[in-house]
């Protein structure tokens, strides 16, 4: 059958609308594969660029102690870092917002409190180039559900920006009031400014389109006010601005507040905004130790009970100088990955871990399932150290298991004081373990286990050749069970909870029979060696045991 004229034409045309879609979604398809590819490596690109800067913080920190007078420089050294901190964020959440990302989490709370104390953190900024800052909020306290996080990065930008293109002695302003219905917040941040040029006026809040910034000596990536509107829409507000040149600029970000204008799954009924409480959660945070305590904290040797700690992080200069500074008060380990942490935990259990998130072979995440997972292993606290921000990449570090998380760059001794809170609070849930304690209550499983690892000492008080193997054989369990079910307890390996009840027996002992001499007391309860004993009594007891047998019966 011959084909018509126009049906030829139909098919041809037909045939020609195939190639263009073709050819339209294979280049759509390849310049999604290159955006993926290009956020990979923007995240890989700043954890590597965190790293430095964590050690770069932690170096100042230690030059704080050792060099107190030099306190203006370190001053502009942190906030520097901090200001590269923001910039690779920034990087990170632009690259998330293109991909669609970025998630809104809204809590309730004080609004204009939050306002309020996150520009007084950028005080020093606008101080620095002599500008004068004003913060009105009307009414001063109003409650409502936002995105901390995203409204933080919205105020930062925004005043960053004004102090950026406002001569010194000029005036920035931020007013924050609210709608007749108290459910939306506006946020004004008015300026003296250089004002935006109209030919910029319509790529405003394009990505790297950073206005005339070499004209006015300013540095800047082109991502602050892009990143900027996103935020505003997703938290389904608007963002709209009035500018002239050489007379300011005045930004106005209309927000929704209102519970309502949220869906159920952007909403954290748990948490509220808190105020006056330090993003790394540390509330007895102290103060610096001089050079002198420092000295002398490195003279002075590791006590042989104090905690076991493992270092995972690949970065080796990370690495050592978090055991270097750590291991002047606990007994440090390191591993460079996930694997090699798992083969040091089976056979060396320390006490806690800590573990970068991004490794070879194994990451973070992976190893924390692999340790919570593991019946033996499960016991271990895990911190995790993480140069991501976003609030799913915290919630999946929790998800995994982890006890606690640490944004890069931190200060080592924020992660010092959360190794000891977390050591502190199992302390406590450890207690009591006295039969006298816990006899008018029902006994929970784990005091059931003290209660029998007591009385199994106790039968075998006088012989010294009772020792962690045949306690375990006793107890039912394999020697490493035993141990990791006593550390997770009591704190105390083996060894040390067994001198520890043989010396509480010979206080009763002593106590019961007060002509017995201490190397008698010492030799029934399992010491061979009454110089031994009395070394090891003064470590418990904290005075030799003839002074405290002494005061005890008189």
């Amino acid at each position: 059958m011959n084909l018509s004229t126009w049906q030829l034409a139909l098919i041809l045309v037909a045939i020609l609308a195939i190639i263009v879609i073709g050819r339209w979604l294979y280049l759509r398809s390849v310049r999604i594969r290159n955006r993926i590819q290009m956020n990979e490596l923007f995240t890989n690109i700043t954890h590597e660029l965190l790293t430095p800067l964590t050690i770069l913080s932690a170096s100042v920190e230690h030059l704080r102690i050792v060099r107190p007078e030099e306190q203006q420089e370190y001053e502009l050294m942190e906030l520097n870092i901090q200001r590269i901190v923001r910039l690779l964020q920034q990087i990170l959440e632009t690259s998330k917002a293109q991909e669609g990302g970025l998630k809104l989490l809204v809590s309730k709370g004080d609004v204009m409190q939050y306002v309020t104390e996150t520009a007084r953190c950028i005080k020093p900024l606008m101080s620095r180039k002599q500008l004068d800052f004003t913060i009105h909020c009307h009414p001063e306290s109003m409650i409502g559900w936002i995105d901390t996080d995203k409204l933080d990065k919205i105020i930062f930008n925004l005043l960053s920006n004004a102090a950026k293109y406002t001569p010194e002695q000029g005036q920035v302003v931020l007013d924050v009031t609210t709608n007749r219905h108290y459910d939306h917040l506006i946020i004004k941040v008015s300026d003296t400014g250089i004002g935006i040029p109209k030919e910029m006026m319509k790529k405003l809040f394009k990505r790297f389109s950073n206005g005339d910034n070499r004209r006015y000596q300013n540095m800047s990536t082109g991502l602050g006010l892009a990143l900027t509107h996103d935020l505003v829409y997703l938290h389904k507000g608007t963002i709209q601005y009035k500018s002239a040149e050489g007379q300011g600029t005045t930004f106005i970000v209309d927000l929704p507040i209102g519970k309502e204008a949220f869906a159920a799954s952007q909403i954290d009924e748990k948490n509220q905004i808190q105020f006056n409480v330090p993003d790394n959660n540390i509330l007895d945070l102290p103060k610096s130790l001089s050079a002198q305590d420092i000295t002398s904290k490195l003279a002075s040797p590791i006590d042989e009970d104090a905690s076991w700690v493992l270092i995972v992080e690949d970065n080796r200069e990370l690495m050592m100088l978090m055991q270097q500074l750590l291991s002047t008060k606990y007994h440090v380990q390191t591993a460079s990955n996930g694997q090699q942490a798992l083969d040091i935990i089976r056979t060396h259990r320390p006490d806690i871990i800590i573990s970068d998130i991004m490794m070879p072979e194994m990451d973070g995440y992976e190893l924390t399932r692999h340790i919570k997972q593991d019946e033996d292993l499960s016991h271990l606290p895990i911190i995790l150290l993480t140069a991501k921000t976003q609030e799913e990449d915290v919630q999946e570090a929790l998800e995994a298991g982890a006890d606690d998380y640490i944004h890069k760059p931190f200060k080592l001794k924020d992660l010092e004081l959360r190794i000891d809170n977390i050591i502190a609070n199992r302390e406590r849930i450890r207690k009591p373990t006295d039969e006298e304690e816990m006899a008018d209550r029902p006994l929970t499983p784990d005091e059931e286990f003290l209660q029998r690892a007591i009385k199994c000492l106790q039968e075998h008080m006088d012989d010294s050749d009772y020792d962690r193997e045949a306690f375990a054989a006793d107890m039912g369990a394999s020697s490493s069970t035993l141990y990791n079910k006593l550390r997770a307890l009591t704190g105390m390996n083996v060894t040390a909870f067994i001198r520890k009840e043989r010396i509480k027996a010979a206080c009763r002992l002593a106590k019961e029979n007060p002509d017995l001499l201490v190397s008698d007391i010492a030799y029934r309860v399992g010491f061979k060696d009454p110089k031994y004993f009395a070394t090891s009594f003064k470590k418990e007891m904290g005075v030799q045991p003839k002074e405290y047998f002494s005061q005890m019966r008189g």
